[in-house]
């Protein structure tokens, strides 16, 4: 049987090569896109800045060299752990990403956790008792929300909850001039409705999956016999329907954090929140190469870290993982 050190070295060195991949389209995407991020240094008078002037700004910000230079320069960067200087906020990448990726995480984690306990639960439960009213309820409302665009259900929350209804704030991250426990739950009050917006997001997927799953395995015959041998519906759910469900559960959790992460980007423009998304926005809007280099790069790091660990989690869970692995390794 391949071992579970083998089984991760493999995984690896697989998401490595994934690595270098996404490096090398996260230096051509942005220079592909038309405009010039000199011409925002320069304003409206680009067309008539001194060619001396435009030479020495493409050799402040490296852009005087050949596409090639160019790109050995950025790989040489990255091993130095440098993202470079932001042309239009003048300002580290790294000090830039470092500010704004803690208002991020604080949508994306509470999304997350919650998102995935509160669809496992439910999931569970309708697959077990379909039919039941919370089942009624609860597949049709999922199929609508996960076929209804982020945007527009963060707009029909902003309009609804905060603009028509005043409950919560139209936007920013908290109020100025608190301090303590005031702006600790002043924070919070501006954070519930983007976090409840994407947590709903994450239910909707997960528990549409997490339901047909319990209820392929709950007709399988190997619950059919369980039952034959008089073993309470709890023991059976335990010990039979979870622990079948949990290995791709982790797996899907761990791919919802990719479709989280695109979701705070737009929830973060929305709500006018000072995060990863709305830094992106600016980025690409003033064609910063550095910025959209520096955001796209930690943004893709987050998702396959993501799923290198529910790789590894998943292969570990479930040995048929390793067993197919290891089938595949002795054809070749």
């Amino acid at each position: 049987m391949l071992s579970g050190r083998s089984f991760i070295l493999r995984k690896i060195l697989r998401y490595c090569v994934i690595i270098l991949i996404v490096i090398t389209l996260n230096f051509l995407i942005p220079r592909v896109m038309p405009g010039d991020p000199l011409i925002n240094v320069l304003g409206e008078d680009a067309a008539l800045a001194d060619p001396a002037l435009i030479a020495k700004l493409e050799l402040k910000y490296g852009l005087d060299s050949s596409l090639w230079d160019q790109y050995l320069d950025y790989i040489g960067a990255l091993f130095q752990f440098d993202l470079g200087y932001s042309i239009d906020k003048s300002s580290q990448v790294s000090e830039l990403i470092s500010e704004n990726m803690c208002n991020t995480l604080l949508l994306i984690l509470p999304a997350l956790a919650i998102s995935s306990a509160v669809s496992l639960l439910t999931g569970s439960w309708c697959g077990l008792h379909r039919g039941k009213f919370l089942d009624r309820l609860m597949t049709p409302a999922s199929i609508i929300i996960y076929c209804m665009p982020t945007f527009m259900l963060a707009m029909i929350a902003l309009s609804t909850f905060a603009f028509h209804l005043q409950w919560f704030p139209l936007g920013h991250q908290s109020s100025s001039g608190l301090s303590g426990l005031k702006a600790f739950f002043d924070t919070l009050y501006h954070l519930a409705l983007p976090i409840t917006v994407l947590t709903i997001i994450g239910i909707s997927g997960k528990h549409l999956v997490l339901r047909n799953s319990v209820m392929q395995i709950a007709d399988e015959d190997f619950i059919l016999v369980a039952r034959s041998k008089g073993y309470n519906e709890e023991t059976i759910v335990k010990r039979h329907v979870l622990r079948n469900v949990l290995p791709p559960f982790i797996a899907m959790v761990a791919l919802n954090v990719g479709l989280l992460v695109e979701g705070a980007v737009i929830i973060e423009i929305i709500f006018s929140l000072n995060g990863m998304g709305t830094l992106l926005y600016d980025a690409v809007m003033y064609r910063d190469y550095p910025l959209i280099q520096g955001c796209f790069l930690v943004l893709t790091f987050t998702v396959l870290i993501s799923n290198l660990v529910a790789d590894i989690l998943y292969g570990l869970a479930d040995p048929r993982i390793r067993d197919s692995a290891r089938c595949s390794e002795e054809i070749r």
